[in-house]
């Protein structure tokens, strides 16, 4: 009599395990929900571009953005090999 039964079970067991672990899987997802409760709300947390910009802000809060130096005032705003590179030497 076992025999025909495993045989049956065997043949069928796509059709069985699928309800069971269905089954098993919602009444212990409700059971987790029931004993932890309502979830907490989770702080957010910054993104690390957020974070970035931040400390970008607080770094330049103190300085006077309105005090640049001019181009005049620079000797050189690219460097010299690349404007020189093809030109003859001058003698």
């Amino acid at each position: 009599m076992w025999s025909v039964v495993w045989a049956a079970v065997r043949s069928k067991a796509p059709y069985v395990t699928f309800p069971v672990a269905f089954v098993v899987g919602l009444v212990g997802y409700h059971l987790e929900w029931f004993l932890r409760g309502d979830p907490q709300p989770a702080a957010e947390e910054k993104s690390i571009s957020e974070q970035r910009e931040d400390r970008k802000l607080q770094e330049i809060a103190g300085k006077d953005l309105t005090k640049v130096v001019s181009l005049k005032d620079k000797l050189e705003f690219a460097p010299r090999a690349v404007l020189n590179r093809n030109r003859p030497e001058k003698s």
